[in-house]
């Protein structure tokens, strides 16, 4: 498989479920079924691209949410 289409396929899943709101890398994993590593690629891709911010909101797990 070509590597940017197996990469995007991961960001299109993520983005798809930042799309209901802000969510933590175990929730993404929940809500996508991707594995924890395809989840980081989804994230990397997305971060890359400027698409997504990232918020610390209880000093403990990081949120990603979609920029407005």
């Amino acid at each position: 498989m070509e590597s940017m289409k197996f990469f995007g396929d991961k960001a299109g899943m993520v983005w798809h479920a930042l799309k209901e709101g802000a969510k933590t890398t175990t929730q993404l994993e929940k809500s996508t079924g991707l594995t924890p590593r395809e989840v980081s690629m989804g994230l990397g891709w997305l971060a890359k691209e400027g698409k997504i911010t990232v918020k610390n909101t209880d000093g403990l797990y990081m949120r990603f949410e979609l920029r407005e």
